[in-house]
């Protein structure tokens, strides 16, 4: 599999089969942990901690997540930097997970931290914002099903309402440079697939914007953002992150994040 086949497949995966990773798994893992990208700077620190499902622990997150063992935590900073750093960095453990087989559930603000926050200190300014199971899936329950069916995961806005070319009024064209790494953004995961991300393509350029929806919004964003720099580089293409102070003049409710200029 590879990467493109993993952000086209991957879903969110909320029952496991109860016997945990190997430590082959963990190692990979890991090493994906370290060598993530960042072109942020924001502070983030992400560790993967083993709870014992045996020994009667029950994770406090929604009641959704059933059978895993392992659990990656998120600590963040409360400022934007961080924000993007924390979605871009941990979506390439994600995706990584997935092409070794594993499941994974973005799970943010929905969770009672205290179970996860036990015997755990982060790093000044940083708190625990972001949990997320991994493990071997099982067959998805029926709530499961039900959870999938009412959050609408399946559910895309379409390509020409969150992306355009030169003006906010053009759609980009089929064979516009970046369709292809602009489409897997599309299809990237957001809370309660608010997809809160959209983009104005000039030339070489791609200026990202979110409409905000929740106070994760831009964390949502920084998933996208991740699976659209994930297809130019699997395609062969480098570029670079960076701010302008002179980014086109958006609709009033979306908020200009970074742009990307391909080299």
């Amino acid at each position: 599999m590879n990467i493109i086949e993993a952000m086209k497949e991957r879903r969110s995966v909320r029952n496991f089969d109860g016997n945990g990773i190997t430590g082959e798994q963990r190692r990979e893992l890991l090493k994906a942990v370290e060598e993530a990208y960042d072109p942020f700077g924001g502070n983030v620190t992400i560790r993967l901690k083993k709870f014992d499902l045996k020994g009667g622990y029950k994770p406090s997150t929604y009641g959704m997540i059933n059978g895993a063992e392992e659990f990656f935590l998120l600590g963040m900073g409360d400022d934007e930097a961080s924000a993007l750093s924390a979605g871009f960095r941990f979506e390439q453990v994600v995706l990584k997970a997935w092409e070794m087989g594993l499941g994974t559930c973005w799970i943010a603000g929905t969770f009672k931290g205290s179970s996860f926050e036990k015997g755990e200190n982060w790093p000044d300014g940083e708190e625990l914002k972001v949990v997320c199971p991994v493990g071997e899936a099982k067959k998805p329950s029926m709530m499961e099903k039900f959870t999938r069916f009412t959050l609408g995961s399946k559910n895309r806005k379409s390509f020409d309402t969150l992306f355009f070319s030169d003006s906010f009024h053009a759609p980009v064209s089929d064979d516009n440079q970046f369709h292809e790494a602009l489409e897997m953004l599309r299809l990237s995961p957001s809370s309660t697939n608010s997809q809160p991300w959209r983009a104005l393509v000039s030339d070489n350029t791609v200026h990202f914007y979110y409409k905000p929806k929740s106070r994760i919004s831009a964390l949502d964003t920084a998933i996208g953002m991740c699976q659209f720099w994930e297809t130019e580089r699997f395609n062969g293409k480098s570029g670079k992150f960076h701010k302008v102070s002179d980014a086109p003049k958006a609709p009033e409710d979306w908020k200009y994040l970074y742009s990307y200029t391909r080299e």
